[in-house]
């Protein structure tokens, strides 16, 4: 399936569903949230989208999942996935026509998911964490050039074609980039930044970035992806 085809797909079934289907508890701009969506979509995994008001978390996420942190998707049997790395094998487990699942590091995702997000919260929200925000900006930076050496192999992170490793990352480099967008700009992280910027400018990125009110008990269920996709 087409990118093209991805985004047209997901704004289509952001419209009222007719059958039950899995409750995904969303934030737009999480990015745990955003790499949940990235393989539901690609999965063509039909889900109803509930978006989150961080400063008001409806108690129905809050009961399904008391950590009380998004994404959350609960399955039609009342089974609860609240980590986003296991609702992206989850979707991809069921259907995987990019064969993303064959592209993981595993090993390379931890390390974005500890010492990378515990600098990049030091950097981006320094009033909250203990530290010097520019030495975490230099810890992260060395995060960003190991991914550098892994893009001269084929322009993604596991070779030439995007994967779930891609996707778990991606989100996060995100956010990275955005805290001072001139200094990484002036960054010698030429592939990094080309890497992040196609992904930006992706039809699948736009696909999960649509914008919706937050969800309220009593409010039409929106069904969010859908539909098989094949290569």
């Amino acid at each position: 399936m087409s990118a093209r085809s991805m985004l047209r797909r997901a704004m289509m079934r952001m419209r009222p569903m007719t059958a039950p289907e899995p409750v995904l508890y969303s934030f737009r701009r999480c990015p745990y949230a955003m790499r949940a969506r990235l393989a539901l979509v690609v999965a063509g995994q039909a889900c109803e989208l509930r978006e989150v008001k961080l400063s008001a978390k409806p108690e129905a996420m809050l009961a399904a999942s008391p950590k009380g942190t998004v994404p959350v998707l609960v399955l039609a049997d009342g089974t609860v996935i609240d980590q986003s790395l296991d609702i992206m094998r989850w979707a991809l487990g069921h259907n995987d026509p990019e064969s993303w699942l064959r592209r993981e590091d595993a090993a390379l995702i931890a390390v974005n998911d500890g010492p990378f997000k515990r600098d990049l919260d030091g950097y981006k929200y320094p009033e909250r964490h203990d530290g010097d925000p520019l030495a975490h900006r230099a810890a992260g930076l060395v995060f960003l050039r190991q991914l550098e050496e892994r893009l001269k192999e084929g322009g993604q992170l596991c070779g030439s074609s995007r994967g779930i490793t891609d996707a778990a990352i991606l989100p996060f480099v995100r956010q990275f980039a955005a805290v001072d967008a001139a200094w990484f700009a002036g960054q010698p992280l030429p592939r990094v930044q080309a890497w992040l910027a196609a992904h930006l400018a992706s039809e699948l990125f736009g696909a999960i970035m649509l914008r919706v009110r937050p969800w309220s008990l009593g409010d039409a269920p929106l069904l969010f992806a859908g539909e098989s996709a094949s290569v």
